[in-house]
């Protein structure tokens, strides 16, 4: 019992220092090497728990993804009315740029890696269906929208929404200086007004 707690909190520690090599570095720019010396492990180590990058890799993207949506739900749940989960959800988004912008950078990294490699292409694709039926669920449920919106589903709608505020964090990343770029996230308000 005492050796299976050892390697769980081993195999832990090697995912949290992967996470945190990769979001400050990139994947293309992070080697196993790099993790194991950072982790304090064998690289022997790393391979015995995750075979090789792409299944580490795997392992921080499923982390990233639970904790994620972990998160989205929860400030999707503050608000009372559409309009006020809508609100903190653009929030959040705000938040995490100006807080913690490795985030978006880690998910476009492993989105332009998704193009490329089936595996991790489920793994965004379920992130992205996870968070547009969250969208839908808690936003878009009951809200009276536009007339001009109404010839298109809620999950329609919902990916709008959710490409809406990627694309925007996109180029606050690309643009750090351009202090209203944040604010361009509450235009997305106007859609559901």
């Amino acid at each position: 019992m005492n050796n299976e707690l050892k390697k769980g909190n081993q195999s832990e520690r090697i995912l949290q220092t992967a996470f945190e090599c990769i979001s400050s570095k990139g994947y293309a720019n992070v080697s196993m090497r790099d993790i194991a010396d950072e982790a304090g492990v064998a690289l022997s180590q790393l391979t015995y728990h995750y075979k090789n990058k792409d299944g580490l890799l795997t392992e921080v993207i499923k982390m990233m993804i639970q904790e994620y949506l972990i998160e989205v739900e929860e400030h999707l749940r503050k608000g009372v009315t559409p309009k006020e989960k809508l609100s903190d959800l653009i929030t959040y988004f705000q938040e995490v740029l100006e807080e913690n912008p490795r985030l978006f950078k880690m998910f476009y990294d492993f989105t332009s890696m998704s193009l490329w490699s089936a595996q991790f292409s489920n793994l965004l694709r379920n992130l992205f269906e996870n968070l547009v039926n969250l969208i839908e669920k808690y936003v878009l449920d009951d809200i009276p929208l536009k007339s001009n919106l109404r010839t298109y589903t809620p999950k329609s709608i919902a990916r709008m929404l959710l490409g809406a505020m990627f694309g925007t964090a996109i180029q606050v990343i690309l643009d750090p200086q351009e202090k209203k770029l944040p604010e361009a996230l509450n235009a997305i308000e106007l859609l559901l007004v």
